[in-house]
């Protein structure tokens, strides 16, 4: 038997969860079977655990779009009983039992090998928020971005994607202006190494000009609507913005002016169907470039129990940083 978030769909179409004690057998068909020490809390997460957002196809359901842990048994060569393992994406917690339980059952493919560097702790500190932080840096990198090259605009500061992307840009020799509309998370990401910071309402609006001054070398962009928009406008020529997350808003107000005119590059970020390679990749980054001290101040503990409130938290904007969700408490 073993302990896991279950999150069921009543008559009225309203869904609620709570913690419950299931038969392992339960667990859904897959490869390998996971001992989970860890989890996180995700926008997707909140969704999951609440109202859905079109991600869940069956109930009951168990959430959990990330995981960490030793596997327990498997039937593909690649893993073997013992060994560290990370999960995120492939749309686990979403159409596949995901890692709010003590343990999980999953297609070896979906798996990487934990870093050499990081606990499993740390790797859902990380989890898919850090994981995206990371894809966006390396695909603005591989765009030619470099520190020399003057100030990187990170927006949502203060969330998941943007704390983990503020301190590794810090770490790396990056300028980084982060951008919040909560003035009490200020200390906060000046401690992860924000240099200074763009209050939302100043970047929030779109304007009549397609084009601004030229201020931000790159951009790392979790908001998406009008912020981006105007984010746009503002890029120096040729900069790129790793498009991330839409907290904003799906829509795009924007012309096609800066990449006309500025040769801008906005580049969309995945983090569901990433392929093995660059997954190893990223994470072998993550392991490298991510001071830990900064990893550890993002940090609040929970346990199974929490998930519910804490689902409701996220949806509000209401999460600062990264939620470590210990399964077995």
């Amino acid at each position: 038997m073993i302990r896991a978030l279950i999150v069921e769909k009543e008559e009225q179409g309203q869904t609620s969860a709570s913690v419950e004690t299931i038969d392992e057998a339960r667990l859904p068909e897959g490869d390998v079977t996971v001992a989970v020490e860890y989890s996180t809390v995700n926008y997707k997460d909140g969704l999951c655990i609440g109202p859905g957002g079109g991600l869940v196809r069956n109930y009951p359901h168990v959430p959990g779009i990330d995981f960490a842990g030793t596997v327990e048994s498997s039937d593909d060569p690649r893993y073997s009983a013992g060994d560290k393992v990370v999960l995120t994406g492939w749309r686990v917690g979403e159409a596949h039992w995901g890692g709010y339980a003590e343990k999980a059952r999953v297609k070896a493919d979906w798996l990487v090998p934990l870093p050499s560097g990081l606990t499993t702790r740390q790797a859902m500190a990380v989890g898919t928020a850090g994981f995206t932080a990371m894809l966006a840096i390396m695909a603005l990198e591989d765009h030619g971005l470099q520190p020399a090259q003057g100030e990187v605009l990170v927006t949502g500061a203060a969330g998941g994607v943007g704390s983990v992307a503020t301190a590794i840009l810090a770490n790396l020799g990056y300028e980084v202006a982060g951008v919040t509309g909560r003035p009490e998370t200020e200390a906060y990401l000046k401690d992860l190494g924000a240099s200074r910071i763009v209050p939302r309402d100043e970047i929030n609006e779109t304007v009549k000009r397609p084009l601004e001054s030229e201020t931000w070398a790159g951009c790392v962009d979790a908001v998406g609507g009008a912020m981006l928009a105007r984010a746009l406008g503002q890029m120096k020529y040729g900069a790129s913005v790793a498009a991330v997350g839409l907290a904003g808003g799906a829509g795009l107000p924007a012309t096609v002016v800066p990449f006309l005119l500025r040769g801008v590059n906005l580049l969309g970020i995945d983090s569901v169907m990433q392929p093995y390679d660059n997954r190893v990749r990223a994470w072998e980054r993550i392991a490298k470039d991510l001071p830990m001290e900064k990893l550890e101040a993002m940090i609040q503990e929970a346990g199974l129990g929490d998930l519910p409130k804490l689902g409701a938290d996220i949806l509000k904007g209401q999460v600062k940083g990264r939620v470590v969700v210990d399964v077995r408490a």
